[in-house]
């Protein structure tokens, strides 16, 4: 009879935990990008740009914010600065470096400099910002600032709530 190795027996197990722990990880993303979707929808009551943001520490949230620019009449009042913030103060420091940002579009470079400046090393965003996002802007900014990068989670649920605020604001 045939009998399987332990060292076999090890490697399938430390497999079929890596494919559980990335289809996890997957889905993690999406939930926390539906919170930042969620936060997104309320710059829309003040008819802002429907952006929102999440700050994570240790995969629990710490603070969510939307874009407020048309609320304060504040060009700087984007949703990523203002988490940004939020995020400090709960924390009770500047340095976010074990923090994870969501956000539901590309930030721009204003923001990317705050994200940089707050030392966050880990961007999940879901669709481009081809207008004035940080990657049409600049060249590998965040990979000289060892910052990783994930995009286009929820990307479609993203888009169709920035064109259907456009297509609003246009009629």
């Amino acid at each position: 009879m045939f009998e399987i190795g332990q060292d076999w027996k090890i490697a399938a197990l430390k497999t079929s935990l890596c494919a559980c722990f990335y289809n996890g990880g997957e889905k993690m993303k999406e939930k926390y990008m539906m919170i930042a979707l969620k936060e997104a929808k309320k710059s829309l009551k003040y008819n802002d740009v429907p952006v929102g943001a999440i700050i994570l520490k240790n995969n629990k949230v710490v603070a969510k914010s939307y874009n407020k620019k048309e609320k304060y009449q504040s060009a700087t009042r984007h949703a990523e600065i203002d988490v940004i913030e939020k995020a400090s103060k709960k924390l009770n420091t500047w340095h976010l470096d074990d923090c994870t940002i969501y956000i539901t579009m590309e930030p721009c470079l204003m923001c990317t400099g705050a994200i940089i400046q707050a030392r966050i090393k880990k961007i999940v965003y879901a669709t481009d910002n081809n207008k004035y996002g940080f990657s049409k802007q600049t060249n590998n900014l965040l990979e000289k600032n060892n910052i990783n990068i994930t995009k286009n989670i929820l990307k479609e649920e993203s888009i169709k709530l920035l064109q259907d605020f456009f297509k609003n604001k246009r009629q």
